[in-house]
C-alpha cells in the first residue's frame, strides 16, 4: 500500500522513474552506505578500493564526501529547517569545525585532483576522473559555503564548480550527476536579491528556479550516484517554495528506500504536519503515505 501510494504521489506530481545508486562499483556501494548514515562503512568500502588501486581519483573524491557529510551531520547543518531559512544559512557566526576533519578533506581533495590529472594526461576524456575533480570542486564550494560561511568567496569556487559540470555534461552520453551542480548553483543565483545578481556571473547560469528544479529532476531520475541526493535538495525547495505535500512525496520515497536513515525519518515526520497545515485542495498530500 505504500509503495502504490508513493507511486501515485510521484505520478500527480509529474516525476519519472527514480534512479537507484549504481552499486556496480566501490564507490556506489558506499554512497549507499552514505545514505544510509553509515559513514564509517563508507570508509570502509573506500578503504579497500584504494588499497587495490592508489591511482584512482573517484574513492579520494567519494572519501572525502563521507567525511563531509559527517561533519555536516556533527553540525546540525543538514536538516532541511536550517536552509528553509535564508537567515541560517548566511549566519556569518562561525562555526566550530573538527580541525582534524577539515585537514583529512582538503588532503583527499590533492589527492583526487593529483591522480585525476595523470589519468586525464593519458586519456582527457576520462569519465570517471573528470567526475571526481568535480566532486572534489564541489565539496570544497559546499565546505566554503556552510561550514566556513565564505558566501561571497564561495561563488568563485562555485564557478570552478560549474565549469567541471559543464565538461561533464557535454560528453556523450552526459555524465547526467553532473546536473546536481548547474542544478544548485541555478537555484543558489535565482534566491539571490535582485541587485546582487547583478554581481554573480557564472557560466550558463540564468539564476531560473524552474531550470533549476529541472536539472536536479534529470539526476532524481538518472543519476548513477546523486539520484538520492537530488530528491533531497527537491524537497527542500519544495519546502522553500511553500509546497510541503511535494516534500512528503520525496521524503516517503527516501525513508523507504534508506530506512536506517534516521535523518529521512525525523524529516518525514516534520514534513507531514506541514503538509497536513498547508496543503491546498487536491493537492497530493494525502497520497504520500498517510
Amino acid at each position: 500500500m505504500r509503495a502504490a501510494t508513493l507511486i501515485l504521489a510521484c505520478a500527480t506530481l509529474g516525476w519519472g522513474q527514480f534512479a537507484r545508486v549504481d552499486t556496480s562499483s566501490a564507490e556506489g556501494q558506499a554512497f549507499v552506505r552514505m545514505y544510509e548514515f553509515d559513514f564509517p562503512g563508507a570508509h570502509a568500502i573506500l578503504d579497500r578500493e584504494i588499497a587495490q588501486d592508489a591511482s584512482n581519483p573517484l574513492p579520494y573524491s567519494v572519501k572525502a564526501s563521507a567525511f563531509f557529510f559527517s561533519e555536516l551531520d556533527r553540525l546540525k547543518i543538514l536538516q532541511t529547517e536550517f536552509f528553509e531559512d535564508d537567515d541560517k544559512v548566511v549566519d556569518r557566526r562561525k562555526l566550530s569545525p573538527d580541525p582534524a576533519i577539515r585537514r583529512q578533506i582538503f588532503r583527499l581533495f590533492e589527492l583526487t585532483r593529483q591522480h585525476a590529472a595523470a589519468r586525464l594526461a593519458q586519456q582527457p576524456g576520462d569519465r570517471e576522473a573528470l567526475f571526481a575533480q568535480a566532486m572534489a570542486s564541489g565539496l570544497e564550494t559546499d565546505y566554503a559555503a556552510l561550514v566556513e560561511r565564505r558566501r561571497f568567496g564561495s561563488f568563485s569556487l562555485a564557478k570552478q564548480s560549474q565549469t567541471h559540470a559543464l565538461k561533464l555534461l557535454a560528453l556523450d552520453p552526459p555524465y547526467y550527476d553532473a546536473h546536481l551542480t548547474t542544478g544548485s548553483v541555478e537555484y543558489v543565483v535565482g534566491s539571490l536579491p535582485f541587485f546582487l545578481r547583478w554581481f554573480v556571473r557564472i557560466d550558463q547560469v540564468e539564476g531560473s528556479k524552474e531550470r533549476a528544479v529541472e536539472h536536479l529532476r534529470i539526476v532524481a531520475e538518472r543519476g548513477r550516484y546523486y539520484g538520492p541526493f537530488a530528491r533531497v535538495l527537491l524537497s527542500v525547495i519544495a519546502l522553500r517554495e511553500k509546497r510541503p505535500w511535494e516534500a512528503e512525496s520525496l521524503l516517503t520515497g527516501l525513508c523507504s528506500e534508506f530506512p536506517l536513515n534516521p535523518l529521512f525519518r525525523r524529516e518525514l515526520d516534520r514534513t507531514r504536519g506541514l503538509a497536513r497545515s498547508k496543503a491546498p485542495a487536491g493537492a497530493s498530500s494525502g497520497a504520500a503515505g498517510r
